[in-house]
């Protein structure tokens, strides 16, 4: 299999979208990007300042005194325009993707096709206005009602490094939809694909709708504060996602805030080991672990622990590599800080208990002995009552535990302060519905490891995994519309 040239080797200074133009910033704060298969630079940023953040919330604000006008047909006619261009600079994106963040190709083919999917979903929302709004006609003698849904105003879109551009789906093409404009805050861990996505936007919707610049979390709460944004689409930790939900509830300021999350898979006595450990590969290792609905603690419920382990083993033996490298099955982690995390959980995971089945702390891969790569770790004798058993490993990472019913691993999914996802392998319909309607998360998955909702649903996060007044994605349109009546009389 070949490996991929990139889009450029070097991106040099990247730039600030603030209304019509591409500005470099004049903040003396810079940060260099690297690639984290390489960790050389890649290009080079600069964290806003606080007049050009004022001004990418004034631009937007502006923008959308026209934009809120533009007829639903019209909007609509954009965002499938937008949909077009992404399929011409689809390949672009990607290898810029997999560059940016470590992600093998097929992970960012996978990321980008979920993006036009948003965008699809966006276009069928801006349809779905119509049947959102409502008419009675002579309620009372003379009177006729309505209500009628209208957009709010610019919003604060906040985007994590783990998926960079899936998340700025997950908001943007929404509140463009309903008639919102947007300023987009991205984050450091990779710039030039933050870039990149809004470079293509930005050649369609006129100017001002979409706004980018590097802020910080003191440049996000200060255009947040600002009277012309009128709330938050935020992806990211669940730590930060409370501080921004106390500084929206004193603004009065709607929001929607997706955190982290410590996802389960429970394997039944009656499962496919075979599949079950297939599946699990993605789940647990894919994209270095660095994903919202994937898991790291694995409960096998009767006696399939140890054969379940074998096969999960070998599943494991993945080819570490540059993600352009088309035979690369795992990429590196998006950061040094990040893997380093990992490895500490890892570590604090064995200290209270766990036993290595396989190590994947320190991996040689040929070529790139600078890069942030961990192999998959697998662990067993895990138990909910160790700490690491409630807290997100995000790496590549799987720890077994075992279970004596259905109804005990219930419990300990749970236990835990998240909601975003659990699943479920079995062959019985009657384990199947008992679970899927006793799990207190958002998003359940029978027979599958990652239950990725589609982009014509929300994802349904709970508990800590989720802080807000509306869910991402459809769901958003409702964070990003606001309803009127109207209560006529003519006689």
């Amino acid at each position: 299999m070949a490996l991929l040239s990139e889009v450029k080797s070097n991106y040099g200074e990247l730039e600030q979208l603030i209304g019509s133009e591409w500005l470099k910033s004049q903040s003396t704060n810079s940060i260099t990007s690297v690639n984290p298969a390489t960790a050389e630079v890649i290009a080079e940023f600069s964290i806003a300042t606080q007049e050009e953040a004022q001004a990418a919330v004034v631009a937007a604000d502006l923008a959308f005194q026209s934009w809120k006008d533009v007829c639903l047909r019209d909007r609509a006619k954009l965002l499938f325009d937008f949909r077009g261009k992404l399929e011409e600079r689809f390949e672009e994106l990607c290898r810029i993707l997999s560059q940016d963040h470590g992600r093998t190709i097929g992970e960012s083919r996978g990321s980008v096709r979920r993006v036009i999917e948003n965008i699809e979903s966006a276009c069928s929302a801006a349809y779905g206005l119509v049947k959102m709004n409502e008419h009675i006609d002579q309620l009372a003698t003379g009177i006729d009602q309505t209500l009628v849904w209208e957009p709010v105003g610019a919003f604060l879109i906040v985007t994590p490094g783990n998926i960079p551009i899936h998340a700025w789906s997950s908001f943007v093409p929404y509140a463009l939809a309903a008639g919102c404009t947007v300023v987009v805050s991205p984050s450091p861990h990779d710039p030039v694909a933050a870039e990149a996505i809004n470079r293509v936007a930005q050649e369609v919707f006129p100017p001002g709708v979409i706004n980018m610049v590097y802020g910080n979390a003191e440049i996000n709460q200060t255009m947040l504060r600002q009277n012309e944004i009128k709330g938050l689409g935020f992806i990211g930790s669940t730590q930060v996602g409370r501080e921004l939900n106390r500084l929206c509830g004193e603004l009065g300021k709607p929001c929607s805030l997706n955190g982290n999350g410590k996802n389960h898979v429970v394997v039944m006595p009656d499962a496919d080991l075979e599949q079950a450990a297939k599946l699990l590969v993605s789940s647990c290792f894919a994209m270095g672990g660095q994903r919202c609905l994937g898991s790291d603690n694995v409960v096998v419920v009767g006696d399939g622990h140890d054969e379940l382990k074998e096969k999960l083993v070998v599943a494991a033996n993945m080819k570490l590599g540059y993600g352009l490298d088309e035979s690369t099955q795992l990429g590196p982690m998006c950061t040094q800080a990040g893997k380093d995390k990992v490895i500490n959980w890892i570590d604090k995971a064995i200290n209270e208990g766990a036993k290595v089945v396989l190590d994947g702390r320190n991996p040689k891969v040929e070529g790139y002995q600078n890069g942030y790569f961990l192999s998959p770790t697998v662990l067993e004798n895990g138990h909910p009552d160790m700490p690491s058993a409630g807290q997100e490993s995000f790496g590549p990472v799987a720890i077994l535990m075992r279970a004596e019913s259905m109804d005990e691993a219930i419990d300990w999914i749970d236990r835990t302060n998240y909601g975003h996802s659990a699943c479920l392998f079995t062959e019985s319909g009657k384990h199947a519905r008992k679970f899927t309607r006793a799990v207190n998360v958002g998003n359940v998955g029978i027979n599958m490891a990652i239950p990725q909702p589609y982009a014509f649903f929300p994802l349904g996060s709970r508990k800590e995994s989720f802080l807000g007044s509306a869910k991402s994605r459809m769901a958003s349109m409702q964070l990003f519309l606001d309803e009127k009546t109207i209560t006529s009389r003519w006689v």
